[in-house]
């Protein structure tokens, strides 16, 4: 992997992939909306054209701010960004026989399978439009899934509920050190800058092309992630925590949120593992930076 075209790296994800690839000293070439149109195809065939690369990274997408809540409101740019763009891209990158991965989302699930353990990569989204349950944002990431279906050379990278050690409004930490109530759910999680190595690592080991949930092994609640903050002295205040998800939907938020637990056995199957996740999270408590 010498070159790399990347689409979407001014967001809190392809920020990230830009860093570790300039780190790597792995040549690569960050298109933004304003130089080039990617959602018309001739344009991006054009430019792939010249920039001859390796593979294709999409991390383009649209997740509202501050939070999903405001997809809700943008339902157009929502579907345009998260299902028709995926679309357009494999249509560009198959004519070229182009490689590429597209960043996707866990929260096209909600809780776990029926024997309580993590949903695999191949179980069918219970948290979309389908169901008539999810956000408008799910239920868009879960039509770019069905648009990539069967895809060639594309890998599909789950991603959940970034985190790491940098303060941020969009790190899982942060949020939970600023909301004034929390949640107490459960759920598969992933450390932002391993997220990035193993997407990157799928290219390197040229492992077989398709849908991978990139989270750390096991799961965490919030509550257990606000007790390791303690003990690394982050928590400065009194935490207080919903008594159920109803009360939190009915006073906090507008749209659903997906709480679920999320097996990452396919990738740690090909030798490519992330930190489990209680470790991870202290890890990332521990060099905690403002």
């Amino acid at each position: 992997m010498k070159h790399v075209v990347l689409l979407g790296g001014s967001g809190y994800v392809g920020k990230t992939f830009q860093e570790i690839l300039s780190k790597r000293n792995i040549s690569f070439r960050n298109f933004s909306r304003t130089e080039l149109n990617y959602y018309n195809p001739a344009k991006l065939k054009e430019a792939l054209k010249a920039e001859a690369p390796d593979c294709l990274i999409n991390a383009a997408g649209y997740t509202g701010k501050p939070n999903v809540d405001a997809c809700e409101d943008d339902k157009a740019n929502c579907l345009l960004g998260n299902a028709v763009l995926p679309g357009i891209i494999r249509e560009v990158c198959e004519s070229l026989k182009l490689p590429w991965g597209h960043v996707s989302s866990g929260c096209i699930y909600t809780g776990s399978r029926s024997d309580g353990s993590g949903f695999l990569e191949d179980d069918t989204p219970n948290f979309d439009f389908r169901h008539n349950n999810c956000s408008f944002y799910s239920g868009t990431k879960a039509l770019g899934e069905e648009v990539l279906k069967g895809a060639e050379n594309c890998y599909i990278w789950r991603l959940r509920i970034p985190f790491d050690e940098r303060n941020n409004p969009r790190n899982y930490l942060t949020k939970l050190l600023t909301y004034e109530w929390l949640l107490d759910a459960e759920n598969s999680v992933s450390q932002r800058f391993e997220f990035i190595d193993a997407c990157l690592a799928c290219f390197e080991k040229e492992i077989p092309s398709g849908v991978y949930n990139v989270t750390n092994p096991g799961a965490i609640s919030a509550r257990e992630i606000t007790e390791i903050m303690k003990t690394h002295g982050m928590v400065k205040k009194e935490l207080k925590f919903f008594e159920s998800e109803e009360a939190f939907m009915s006073e906090v938020v507008r749209a659903p949120r997906s709480n679920c637990i999320m097996s990452s056995e396919k990738l740690s199957s090909l030798d490519i593992r992330l930190t489990e996740v209680h470790e991870a999270v202290d890890r990332a408590c521990k060099n905690w930076t403002e």
